[in-house]
């Protein structure tokens, strides 16, 4: 019998699949197992059209042995099997799909679908045997025949006996190396798991002889070994149950069942699309922050089927970053797949699913902040700085889609508040939406910068995050209300009469010897419009404030930036008379009494004082 050679770009590929085009091994049995369902699939097909053909479901299944002695790896189906000419058509021109043809030939009909039986898939039989023999009796037929290969050097095609219709493959599992043990793919747990993990919701039974342990009968201490066939698949994934069929148990069992977290999930998403794209999903918001979350380790993505089978465990590009704590998977049947089902065409499809999942997600989140506050107060908790780094990243792109969706402390209201319910609560005179950085809510309420904005009855929001500033900076405005943060140079509110009368030549004088005597550590010194009780504070101009200098600064490729600082002095406390006092007379009292309130200053915002020795001195040179 002579061998037939491979065509040379079929030899070629086939060279590549072995080697380089699947990183994970176990993928060729996932690739075998979906290729019988879709034999199974195409005698379903058969009998909606043929009246002499009846389909029994019960009669079709997929049968996985391992036999270690002979180390060979079997894969049986039931299906509609091959003719010698598919054999050849199929087998002998790789990248040729006798599912693909037959699909264009078939409507779709009562969600049944074909991927593509013996595309380049089958293929990767390669990587773990060094000969594959595929017998095959066809529909109809009377004969059965046999294909077989090593692999690139060839294959052969000849008559075979074979009782029953459909296909059978043996692998010849490879002798293991010192570099890769391939006795895991004659393990009954191994094989059990593979099919568990990649294909478990193939709609037909996946059988396989089962050994286990039981007490022989009549003597509770001695154990005897059995064998039994069992199906290791589940065949109805659950997100292709009608929701009325299902219950919050039900979700919360698939979600510990996919490890998609060891929490419960806070609430759960079940789409069932049939549009221009078909897909299901099922998504989980969970209750609370995996313990890599907010670090490099951590990898976003949903898990991605087609037709039931995984193509992908984390396919990031069905979740924007900003959602990327959703968990979940999708199954649709209209994605394209390249050259393996493990690499996906990131085509129109995949986008509009995307982009469909991002609008249910943000939805869903909605709901859960009008619905049930306290639940989404508690997935913000550990959420929240995700969606304020989604506001702040690629300069704002996404800031409409998440500003709703943000919170802040609010000073009036003692709570969370959103942006929303903040301008609402706005009196009419009020131009701004005012805000305070600091480490804390208690520090922030001592901050001297908040009285004025506090005593003209104004609403504060408390930015306690170190991404909190930079999101409000993009964000900009709210309702055509910009953001304006307390430390602001100019708050937007008229200065009382008092304090435009105490703006005299003598404290303009004052102020830039104050200056002088500062140098470049600040743009100006002034008297302030916002201090009520407090003698001093910093304030800003510019974009860049005092906490976000803090934020850059703290990082470790320190950009050394630094915010146009502005003294400020309470015209109206004693400390001003004391300034003045020595303004003129005392040279030297002067530039002791505007260190320690320039330090002063600095310790308030929670800066580092330049001179801890010297501010010590100032201190003691003070009270004696």
């Amino acid at each position: 019998m002579a061998k037939k050679q491979f065509k040379a770009e079929s030899k070629r590929l086939l060279e590549m699949m072995i080697n380089s085009i699947y990183t994970q091994r176990e993928i060729f049995l996932r690739e075998l197992v979906s290729n019988a369902s879709d034999a199974v699939d195409k005698i379903y097909y058969k009998a909606l059209t043929d009246e002499n053909l009846t389909f029994n479901k019960e009669d079709y299944y997929i049968k996985i042995t391992a036999d270690k002695a002979s180390r060979t790896l079997t894969v049986t189906d039931t299906g509609i099997g091959m003719t010698k000419e598919e054999l050849e058509n199929n087998l002998g021109i790789i990248a040729k799909s006798g599912s693909l043809a037959f699909k264009k030939e078939n409507e779709a009909q009562d969600g049944h679908n074909i991927i593509g039986q013996f595309g380049v898939g089958f293929y990767s039989a390669f990587m773990v045997a060094d000969k594959v023999t595929v017998t095959s009796k066809a529909l109809g037929s009377d004969e059965a025949y046999r294909w077989e290969s090593t692999g690139a050097d060839g294959y052969t095609i000849e008559s075979a006996e074979k009782e029953t219709v459909g296909t059978e493959i043996v692998l010849k599992i490879k002798e293991n190396t010192e570099e890769d043990q391939y006795d895991e793919f004659l393990e009954q747990y191994r094989l059990k798991a593979i099919v568990k993990k990649y294909s478990d919701f193939i709609r037909y039974p996946i059988k396989m002889d089962i050994t286990g342990s039981r007490p022989k009968e009549g003597d509770d201490k001695e154990f005897e070994e059995y064998t039994e066939e069992q199906v290791v698949n589940s065949m109805v994934p659950i997100w292709r149950k009608n929701k009325s069929e299902l219950t919050d148990a039900d979700y919360e069992n698939f979600y510990n069942e996919k490890h998609y977290g060891w929490d419960k999930p806070l609430k759960h998403i079940h789409l069932s699309v049939d549009g221009a794209v078909r897909y299901q999903a099922i998504l989980y918001i969970p209750e609370n922050t995996p313990f890599d979350y907010y670090t490099k380790e951590f990898e976003k993505g949903l898990e991605l089927y087609s037709n039931g089978v995984l193509i992908m465990e984390k396919c990031a590009d069905l979740l924007p970053d900003y959602f990327s704590f959703v968990k979940g998977m999708v199954d649709s049947e209209d994605l394209s797949l390249n050259i393996s089902r493990e690499m996906l065409q990131h085509d129109r499809q995949l986008k509009q699913i995307a982009k469909n999942i991002q609008s249910k997600i943000k939805s869903q989140l909605q709901s859960l902040l009008k619905d049930e506050r306290e639940k989404y107060e508690k997935f913000y908790e550990g959420f929240g700085r995700q969606l304020k780094f989604g506001a702040y990243n690629d300069y704002g792109v996404n800031k409409d889609v998440l500003q709703d969706l943000l919170l802040f402390y609010s000073s009036k209201e003692q709570k969370l508040v959103t942006l929303d319910e903040y301008v609402s609560r706005m009196p009419e005179e009020q131009k701004f939406i005012y805000y305070a950085t600091g480490e804390s809510k208690e520090r922030i309420e001592k901050l001297p910068q908040t009285e004025l904005v506090s005593d003209k009855g104004y609403e504060i929001l408390y930015l306690t995050d170190d991404i909190d500033e930079f999101a409000v900076k993009v964000i900009a405005k709210y309702k055509e209300k910009e953001f304006k943060s307390v430390s602001s140079s100019d708050l937007g509110i008229e200065a009382d009469e008092k304090d435009k009368e105490n703006e005299t030549e003598e404290s303009k004088e004052l102020f830039e010897a104050m200056k002088e005597f500062l140098g470049d550590k600040v743009k100006s010194v002034r008297a302030s419009k916002r201090l009520k009780s407090h003698p001093v504070c910093l304030s800003t101009e510019g974009d860049l404030t005092i906490e976000m200098e803090k934020v850059l600064n703290s990082m470790p490729s320190s950009p050394g930036v630094k915010a146009e600082k502005v003294l400020e002095i309470n015209v109206n406390h004693a400390v001003f008379q004391s300034l003045k006092d020595a303004h003129g007379k005392d040279k030297e009292k002067l530039n002791l009494y505007t260190s320690l309130l320039y330090n002063q200053a600095l310790l308030i915002e929670g800066l580092p004082i330049g001179d801890p020795v010297e501010f010590t001195n100032d201190i003691c040179k003070v009270m004696v």
